[in-house]
C-alpha cells in the first residue's frame, strides 16, 4: 500500500561545493529545507503570489532571491517570516574542513549534508506529527534538480544509510524519511522550491562575505519566528554549523556575531 505523506520538504543549495578558493569557490555551502505539512501546502502557492503582487512581478515567472534588490527581498523574507512553514538550514564552512580530498569525489560533500538535513527535518517531523494530522508522519522531499545529478543514485545513498543504523552515528527517523519519496523538480514547477532558495541564499549572505568584505545577516534574522528551534535551541537544529571548529568563528566577534546575538 502506497504511503501518504503528512509532510512535505523542499530543499534547495546555495554556494558550491568546490575547495579551490580564491579561484572561484564559495568559503560556504549551504542546503536549507521548508518543511509544511502536506494539506497547508497550498500556502506556498499562495505565498508566492503575494509576494509576486507585492514587487509587481509577472505571474508564472519564479521568484529567484539573488536576482531581487535588497528592498525587495526584505517584503519577501517578511512575508516567510509570518508563514505556517519551518525552515532549516546546513550551513558548511570548507576552509575548516581538515580532510578537504575527502571529499574530491563527485557529490560527496553533498550526500554528507543531506544527512544532516534529513536528520533534522526527520525530527521536526516526529515531534509535529499529530493523531489528527492527515497521512502516516512521512514526508514527500522534493529537491531542486541539479542538473547532472541522479537521484536514483542519492536514494541509494540514502537505502545505504539505513542498513547501517548500528554501525555509524546516523540518527534519521526512517518513519519519516523514505527513499522512494524524493523527487527532484525545476523551481519554476514548485513554489515550496522557489521559498527554500530563499532560505538557503538569506543563510548564505549571513555568512559569505561579498567581494567588499561585507557580509548581510538581516534576512537571517527576520527569519528566527520560522527557524526551527528545540527546547528553545536554535544551534543543532534550525541552524546547523559544521565542521566543529567553526565554533571558535562563532565565539568570535566578527562576522558571525548575529549567531550568538540572535541565535544562542
Amino acid at each position: 500500500m502506497k504511503q501518504q505523506p503528512t509532510f512535505v520538504i523542499y530543499v534547495d543549495e546555495s554556494g558550491d561545493e568546490g575547495f579551490s578558493f580564491g579561484q572561484g569557490s564559495s568559503e560556504w555551502f549551504i542546503l536549507s529545507a521548508v518543511i509544511i505539512k502536506k494539506a497547508l501546502d497550498l500556502e506556498t502557492v499562495k505565498l508566492i503570489d503575494r509576494v509576486r503582487e507585492k514587487l509587481g512581478k509577472p505571474k508564472k515567472r519564479p521568484l529567484h532571491f539573488r536576482d531581487l534588490r535588497h528592498e525587495q527581498r526584505l517584503p519577501y523574507v517578511g512575508e516567510i517570516s509570518k508563514s505556517k512553514l519551518r525552515t532549516l538550514s546546513i550551513l558548511i564552512h570548507k576552509p575548516s574542513i581538515k580532510e578537504p580530498e575527502k571529499f574530491n569525489e563527485r557529490y560527496r560533500l553533498y550526500y554528507y549534508v543531506v544527512r544532516y538535513l534529513l536528520e533534522r527535518a526527520s525530527w521536526f517531523c516526529r515531534d509535529h506529527h499529530l493523531p489528527s494530522d492527515i497521512g502516516d508522519g512521512s514526508a514527500q522531499i522534493i529537491f531542486s534538480n541539479r542538473g547532472g545529478m541522479s537521484y536514483e543514485e542519492l536514494r541509494d545513498y540514502l537505502r545505504l544509510l539505513k542498513e547501517k543504523i548500528g554501525f555509524l552515528d546516523i540518527r534519521i527517523n526512517w518513519d519519516v524519511i523514505n527513499a522512494e519519496q524524493i523527487v527532484a523538480y525545476s523551481s519554476g514547477k514548485e513554489m515550496g522550491l522557489q521559498i527554500a532558495d530563499a532560505i538557503a541564499s538569506s543563510a548564505y549572505y549571513a555568512v559569505q562575505p561579498s567581494q567588499h568584505g561585507y557580509t548581510e545577516d538581516r534576512y537571517i534574522r527576520m527569519l528566527k519566528p520560522v527557524i526551527y528551534h528545540y527546547q528553545g535551541r536554535y544551534l543543532g537544529y534550525g541552524l546547523k554549523f559544521w565542521p566543529k571548529e567553526v565554533d571558535e568563528m562563532l565565539e568570535n566577534k566578527g562576522q558571525l556575531e548575529w549567531v550568538q546575538k540572535e541565535f544562542s
